[in-house]
């Protein structure tokens, strides 16, 4: 029972072994695609901005084209007020209804001006936005071909590489089964936590390849025998020899 034991824990740190030289060949993949998807993603946001900043102004627009049309009928309605005052003052009988007249066709012509005042300042700002509408337009067009750039670059480098790398995430599968599932989430917790990714180290030199924290010669001895799963009590990495890890390699080819 004790050998089958043995075997066991050997088994899932060979695994565990394995899956470390997968997923640093993965991230060296990763690595080659540099800061392009984030890039992409960056550039993909700056145009939803663009696209929602043109849309806001044009639609701004559409609402000052709407007011001017509204002041205009506006203007037709008060200079029919007036010419029916104008027309009313050829049959006043009186000075008082005279002036009252006077007075309702000079509010009008106020109240028209006040009007075109409005439309030429509208008008106005509806030139500005339209320049602003062009060179949004632009700056989108602008990042448009620049994200096509990224993609088409980040496309490139995905399809020399997916290949390969679906590969590896096969016997990624394979040897996360044999490795056990508790340490393999450790195992990852590991690797999401430290800046080389590396979550499975060897003893080089007596010490941690990972953190670099010595390691007692007892408990180096009892890595050695890979009866148990050991980890650094530094760092938190799994630990194991460097034979089993060189017998791995040359297994894996890797």
């Amino acid at each position: 029972m004790a050998g089958a034991t043995e075997t066991s824990i050997e088994q899932k740190l060979r695994a565990l072994y394995k899956l470390q030289l997968i997923d640093s060949k993965i991230d060296k993949l990763t690595a080659v695609r540099g800061e392009l998807p984030m890039e992409v993603s960056d550039l993909e946001d700056e145009i939803i901005g663009y696209e929602t900043r043109l849309n806001n102004i044009l639609a701004e627009v559409k609402r000052m084209e709407e007011s001017i049309s509204a002041n205009k009928s506006k203007i037709t309605d008060s200079k029919a007020l007036s010419k029916k005052y104008e027309k009313q003052l050829e049959n006043v009988k009186n000075n008082r209804e005279f002036d009252a007249l006077n007075k309702e066709i000079e509010i009008q012509g106020l109240e028209q001006q006040a009007l075109e005042k409005r439309i030429k300042n509208t008008q106005f700002d509806i030139e500005q936005k339209k320049q602003a509408i062009e060179a949004s337009k632009l700056e989108l067009e602008g990042r448009k071909v620049d994200l096509q750039t990224k993609k088409s670059e980040l496309s490139n480098i995905v399809e020399e590489t997916q290949k390969e790398e679906d590969e590896l995430l096969k016997v990624r599968a394979n040897a996360v089964k044999v490795a056990d599932e508790r340490l393999v989430h450790s195992y990852d917790r590991i690797r999401k936590s430290v800046k080389n990714g590396i979550g499975v180290a060897t003893i080089e030199r007596e010490s941690c390849s990972g953190c670099y924290a010595g390691i007692p010669p007892q408990r180096q001895s009892d890595i050695k025998q890979r009866k148990k799963i050991i980890v650094c009590e530094n760092c938190g990495r799994v630990l194991t020899d460097a034979q089993l890890a060189e017998e791995v390699v040359e297994e894996s080819k890797i």
